[in-house]
């Protein structure tokens, strides 16, 4: 089993599900999908932001915020453990212990003046709070 036993039956399940769309597909699918909106920003981010040349896009989560796990969303160097995706024309990482967390989650940015950055809609999340960068599983 890839994920520590502590992670229990969602774990199994998760890794299930992962090593049947590997088995299928052959290749790794993408755990994490952007909407164009995400897209362009990352992008034009990434061409504006002279600290983020060289870097990766990094999409995992930590330990934190008001429900327990905070998402991260950052430009970052590459850990040699780092599992390498890429998607609409530009690249991103993650860690892989942190793929069962946010599989099949949408990443999206909104721009307008009442709601303006990044949300995510993670289908894993039990519980989420109320600014949105916090979950619970």
């Amino acid at each position: 089993m890839i994920f520590p036993k502590f992670f229990g039956k969602f774990a199994r399940y998760i890794e299930k599900i992962l090593m049947e769309n590997i088995a299928i597909n052959n290749t790794t699918t993408l755990p994490v999908q952007f909407t164009q909106g995400a897209v362009k920003e990352i992008i034009r981010l990434n061409k504006e932001d002279n600290a983020a040349t060289g870097k990766w896009l990094r999409v995992g989560v930590k330990g934190g915020g008001c429900s327990g796990m905070t998402y991260i969303l950052n430009f970052d160097e590459k850990n040699s453990s780092d599992i390498a995706f890429e998607t609409d024309g530009f690249s991103f990482i993650m860690d892989p212990s942190h793929e069962m967390y946010l599989y099949n989650m949408e990443i999206h940015f909104e721009g307008g003046l009442n709601s303006r950055g990044f949300t995510f809609n993670n289908p894993n999340a039990s519980k989420t709070c109320g600014c949105g960068t916090s979950f619970a599983v």
